[in-house]
């Protein structure tokens, strides 16, 4: 996993974001603007406090979001890490020979600021999302 920089965020599967959001903001986080992107059918907002890593709250935006299946399967709780690469592609490629596989092409993400992202999922790693630094 060379080409893995930086932690960007944990991922949590949730069905309503301020419901989770609720008892972190009570505790002195902050949430972002709640992003729709449509791409990925989800719901996206951030929590942030200083000096705590960021949260990235992930809820079904209409039927069959990817993110049903994580909470069928898990309910609410972290299932990813994002990790900030440099060239996106050349990471997707190096991390499919290390037995990585892309659940999807990368593709501009309007929550990360239209830098391009990307799943991938490995059955001894589980699943981490890239970012492209620009």
């Amino acid at each position: 996993m060379k080409h893995l920089m930086q932690m960007d965020h944990i991922g949590y599967a949730v069905h309503d974001i301020g419901q989770t959001a609720e008892p972190y903001l009570k505790g002195g986080w902050t949430l972002s603007e709640v992003f729709d992107e449509k791409v990925q059918n989800a719901r996206i907002a951030f929590l942030t406090k200083p000096g705590m890593m960021k949260i990235e709250l992930v809820a079904p935006l209409e039927d069959k979001s990817p993110v049903d299946h994580v909470l069928e399967v898990q309910g609410v709780a972290p299932y990813h890490i994002c990790y900030v690469v440099e060239d996106i592609m050349r990471a997707v490629e190096d991390l499919f020979e290390e037995g990585f596989r892309p659940l999807f092409l990368p593709v501009p993400s309007v929550a990360m600021e239209n830098r391009k992202i990307c799943y991938l999922y490995h059955i001894d790693v589980g699943t981490i999302e890239l970012v492209s630094k620009e």
